[in-house]
C-alpha cells in the first residue's frame, strides 16, 4: 500500500547525499535543492565545496541575520567562507569544472535515462525558460554525477524514463539518482536499487517507475 510509504524530506535526502561523500573531496552542489546538501556534511571530513560563480571551500548557509551579500552561491544564496577558502574569477571557475577537477557534482533532473542521459535544463514546453546555466559543464566534467530529486513527478510520472523526452543536458553521465524513494545506481547492467524507504518493496517500485529495476548486489 502507497500510502505505508515513507518518502524522504528534501531535508532528509540531502543528508543522505552528504553520507555519500568522501573525505578530500571536491564537489560541487547544482542549484536548488543540491544546495541544501552543504548543511548535511558530516564535521569530520574535510570535503571541499566549488561554486561555479567563483567560491571554493564554500560553507553551510549563515545563520540568520549573519548574511553578507556578497558572498553567495550560484543560484544567488547567502552561503559562508570555510577557513582557507578562495575567491577567483568566473573563468577559472569554468575551467575547474570542464577540466576535470571536481570529484562531484550533484545536481537536480527533469529526466534520468535508464543509460545515464541527464535532462535537467528545458522541459521543451514553449512557455518555459531555459536554465542550463553550468550544468552541461559539470556533468561531462565531473568525474561523478549525482542526480538529487523526487522520483515522481507531482502528476505521478516517472522521472527516471528508458529514454528521456526532454533536451538532453549530458548523455551517459548521471552515474547515481538519490531519490525521496529509492537509491539507484546506473550502470553497464542497467538501473540497480542501492536502498529503498521504508513501507516500499522492488515491485512497487517498477510499477510507480515502468522500469525494470533490479536490486543491487552487495559485494562483500
Amino acid at each position: 500500500m502507497t500510502e505505508n510509504i515513507k518518502r524522504l524530506s528534501r531535508d532528509a535526502l540531502a543528508e543522505r547525499v552528504a553520507r555519500d561523500i568522501p573525505e578530500g573531496a571536491y564537489v560541487n552542489l547544482g542549484i536548488g535543492a543540491p544546495t541544501r546538501v552543504a548543511n548535511y556534511l558530516p564535521a569530520d571530513r574535510e570535503i571541499f565545496l566549488q561554486s561555479e560563480n567563483g567560491l571554493l571551500g564554500m560553507g553551510p548557509a549563515p545563520a540568520s541575520g549573519d548574511e553578507d551579500p556578497e558572498l553567495i552561491n550560484a543560484g544567488k544564496e547567502p552561503v559562508t567562507l570555510l577557513e582557507g577558502g578562495a575567491f577567483f574569477h568566473h573563468g577559472d571557475s569554468f575551467a575547474m569544472m570542464r577540466g576535470g577537477h571536481l570529484d562531484i557534482c550533484v545536481l537536480g533532473a527533469f529526466q534520468v535515462s535508464t543509460t545515464g542521459d541527464l535532462a535537467n535544463w528545458h522541459t521543451g514546453a514553449p512557455d518555459a525558460i531555459p536554465a542550463v546555466g553550468g550544468a552541461m559543464d559539470l556533468a561531462i566534467g565531473a568525474k561523478q554525477v549525482f542526480v538529487m530529486m523526487d522520483l515522481l513527478t507531482k502528476t505521478g510520472e516517472s522521472k527516471l524514463v528508458r529514454r528521456c523526452t526532454y533536451p538532453l543536458t549530458g548523455i551517459g553521465c548521471v552515474d547515481r539518482i538519490y531519490s525521496d524513494l529509492a537509491v539507484i545506481d546506473l550502470g553497464p547492467g542497467g538501473p540497480e536499487v542501492v536502498e529503498m524507504v521504508e513501507g516500499l518493496d522492488l515491485e512497487t517500485l517498477r510499477a510507480m517507475t515502468g522500469v525494470d529495476l533490479q536490486l543491487k548486489e552487495v559485494r562483500r
